[in-house]
């Protein structure tokens, strides 16, 4: 059966015949609302790498399944552009090409700059593939320390002794109860005049009105591909702030995603035909 998320659910016979759900991208909540009827549901395949508000919805003893490396490559992409772009000023470029005006100027470069990946997973592995060529430190926060063959990755704990060092943090960690609001005044005060945070991750794990308050100032840049609220409204103050460059929440929406999100539900059907575990499990939890 196929049902790509538009129009209404497929008939409640159907429905009742499924045991293996991948959610049409984008439609995580129309599909919740079908949970319900699927009494024979054994697993549900994301195709987003976040499932943060998909948890809440998956009946007890079903497994949930995220899509960890389905946007690896569209996301480092998009957060290595922004990072280029809101460095070398290509928003202000733009303007001056619609008013026809050449306006030159000095501008700081990737090169020689000490980059913080926050939530060192796949998306941040991937975005250090790409920006470690452009001559640029790294470093690396997870949830633990832990050591990779790129170097070591530092724990949370670490962050007061890091953040004083990075000229760019790039956000990729998933919201959670712990991250919501991680990114407050605390953490933005301990970034260096004129650096950069760059938000691939999502809206709620910075807290706006701090991030404002510094964009305002002037103190601080900002490339934001998610923002809370989301979207965000006509009139919102973020709109103008300073130094900002927003994206819509487009870092997985690339010519990229469709062949790796095949990839994966391949996958993951062939292990549920052969009774094998699934790869990419959110839920239950194992620790």
């Amino acid at each position: 059966m196929v049902w790509d998320g538009s129009g209404g659910p497929p008939d409640a016979e159907s429905l009742a015949t499924v045991e293996f759900f991948v959610i049409p991208y984008g439609f995580g909540a129309t599909a919740a609302a079908v949970f319900p009827g699927m009494p024979r549901l054994r697993v549900v395949q994301s195709l987003s790498a976040g499932v943060d508000e998909l948890v809440k919805h998956i009946p007890r003893g079903v497994v949930l399944c995220n899509a960890r490396g389905v946007h690896d490559a569209s996301t480092a992409e998009l957060a290595v552009s922004l990072v280029l772009a809101s460095l070398r000023g290509i928003p202000d470029f733009v303007r001056a090409q619609d008013a026809e005006e050449w306006r030159t100027g000095f501008r700081p470069a990737l090169a020689d700059r000490t980059v913080l990946l926050m939530g060192y997973g796949s998306i941040a592995a991937a975005i250090e593939d790409r920006i470690v060529p452009f001559e640029c430190d790294v470093l690396r926060v997870s949830r633990t320390a832990r050591s990779t063959p790129r170097g070591p990755v530092h724990a949370l704990g670490d962050l007061p002794g890091l953040l004083p060092r990075a000229d760019i943090v790039i956000l990729t960690v998933p919201l959670t109860e712990q991250t919501r609001g991680l990114v407050d005044a605390r953490f933005l005060a301990s970034m260096p005049d004129r650096s950069l945070l760059v938000n691939a991750s999502r809206g709620a794990v910075v807290d706006t009105d701090a991030l404002l308050a510094e964009l305002t100032a002037g103190r601080l840049h900002a490339a934001l591909d998610v923002t809370d609220p989301e979207p965000l409204p006509p009139g919102h103050p973020l709109w103008h702030a300073p130094n900002t460059l927003i994206s819509p929440h487009v870092g997985g929406n690339s010519s990229a995603f469709l062949p790796r999100a095949l990839e994966l539900i391949r996958t993951q059907v062939l292990h549920y035909l052969a009774g094998e575990p699934p790869e990419n499990v959110v839920l239950p939890r194992t620790s």
